[in-house]
């Protein structure tokens, strides 16, 4: 009998193992010596892989996964038969069947500014249910803050022009393909062509043809006039697939034949070339033609870097699709060839722990300093100057008046307290953010000089420093 082929799509029941091995092995070794203290852990960033600040994402999907995590009786059987010289336990596997989270979560909302090594996420609760946590949490908040970040660069470049993603067919995998959907709105873009993406989180989705539209037609002009008869309300022809300005001539007979209809063409779409050149030349035709109204939409391995280009140089651009470097979440600078792997330095680290009653903070201390880490729950306090940002200050969780600090709370006693916004109210409170962050942290001439004391200022609170200075010397010591 042959073998059916699988999805491997995950679904609610099948979360539970989605974590790295150490994250049990060390669950077990802590039940086992009856250690289940309440500590606290913290997702922060270590450093911003491409510009001056963060745009957050991700954090609906985490408490979702949080609060939803159930470990099944077939992920239990597995794990007890198919461990690799570290069996799970029966007591230990007993604990994991009955897993819910009883602690609390803080956090900032989705679509706020952050920057490096401010806290994100604090998550409060038991030693073993929070480490469970670890891998889903840095997956989800890695990419998704990746990718909105991206999204608010590239939106932030076209200077007002509409901007669509197109990038679920370079994604990496299903999932990535939706939630890069969702990050991209959250950082501005105003649609996505993925389907799905759009009916789970209620985003606008569009789409026109392919070459593969034209091609299969007797004529470019017969597939225009199929297509513009087939939606009238919303025409827009991808003109290249052939020769780029030819292909709007044609487009120019099918604008004329919906005009005696009382139709008007939308726009047209340019995916190869040069696109400096043809959108002006593109125009010139349209303009002659008396067609001023009719959009020149683009795409074509954009992103910021090739958008400020294109609008420096004046090109009569009215929208943008963004695919590859989009959902990819690329950190490649397109134009000086500079860049590094695209991924987010997202880190979750252990920061506290309580004896006996009493908050100890903990922290990391390594040779590398990229990786040493501030000890104890943390807050920040975000400084204004009128309307706009002026500095940051990261500081203990005592030393903020409960309200004051940006981070709020999210899950209290394993109970959900945040009524969570849909996906367009989490892109106004992007927009509302980028507002105020001054100019010179958002634009991209600022990148290519290197210029790292311009990056927007972050401040340790004095009682911070004191208490790392001193845990310092403490370990030195011994």
């Amino acid at each position: 009998m042959l073998r059916a082929p699988q999805s491997s799509l995950l679904t609610e029941n099948s979360l539970a193992l989605f974590l790295d091995y150490y994250q049990l092995t060390m669950g077990q070794a802590d039940f086992k010596r009856n250690n289940n203290t309440i500590c606290t852990e913290n997702y922060f960033i270590r450093r911003i892989p491409q510009g001056k600040y963060l745009i957050v994402a991700g954090l609906e999907q985490v408490i979702h996964y949080i609060l939803n995590l159930k470990f099944t009786d077939d992920d239990l059987s597995w794990l007890k038969n198919t461990a690799p010289g570290m069996k799970l336990e029966t007591d230990f596997v007993d604990y994991l069947r009955n897993f819910k989270f009883d602690g609390d979560i803080y956090a900032l909302p989705e679509g706020s500014l952050a920057f490096a090594s401010e806290p994100i996420i604090n998550i409060t609760g038991k030693s073993i249910d929070v480490q469970i946590f670890e891998t889903y949490l840095l997956t989800i908040m890695n990419f998704q803050t990746l990718i909105a970040t991206k999204s608010s660069r590239i939106v932030h470049s076209a200077k007002g022009r509409s901007c669509f993603d197109f990038g679920a067919r370079r994604a990496h995998g299903r999932d990535a393909a939706i939630l890069a959907a969702r990050a991209s709105f959250i950082g501005g873009i105003k649609a996505t062509s993925l389907v799905i993406a759009a009916r789970n989180f209620d985003i606008p989705y569009v789409g026109t043809m392919a070459h593969k539209f034209v091609q299969d037609s007797s004529s470019e002009v017969q597939a225009f006039r199929d297509y513009a008869q087939t939606f009238p309300d919303n025409t827009i022809l991808l003109v290249d697939t052939y020769d780029t300005l030819q292909g709007t001539r044609n487009a120019i007979q099918i604008a004329k034949e919906m005009e005696q209809r009382g139709q008007e063409i939308h726009g047209i779409r340019l995916d190869s070339g040069d696109l400096i050149s043809l959108s002006k030349s593109v125009r010139e035709i349209l303009d002659q033609s008396g067609l001023q109204k009719i959009k020149i939409l683009a795409s074509n391995d954009l992103d910021e870097f090739q958008i400020d280009k294109i609008l420096e140089a004046n090109a009569p651009i009215d929208g943008f699709g963004i695919g590859t470097r989009l959902a990819t979440g690329s950190v490649f600078n397109s134009i000086t060839g500079e860049g590094g792997v695209s991924s987010m330095p997202g880190v979750y680290k252990h920061v506290e722990r309580e004896e006996n009653g009493i908050n100890i903070p903990t922290f990391k201390l390594s040779e590398d300093p990229g990786k040493s880490t501030l000890a104890g729950k943390k807050q920040i306090l975000r400084i204004f100057n009128k309307s706009q940002y002026t500095k940051d200050q990261i500081c203990l969780w005592q030393e903020v008046e409960d309200g004051e600090g940006l981070m709020i709370p999210i899950v209290k006693k394993g109970e959900l307290v945040y009524d969570f916004p849909s996906v367009t109210q989490i892109q106004r409170h992007t927009r509302e953010e980028l507002s105020k962050l001054p100019k010179r942290y958002k634009n991209l001439s600022h990148e290519s000089k290197n210029l790292d004391d311009d990056n927007y200022p972050i401040e340790i609170s004095p009682q911070l420093l004191a208490l790392q200075n001193k845990l310092i010397k403490e370990k030195m010591k011994s």
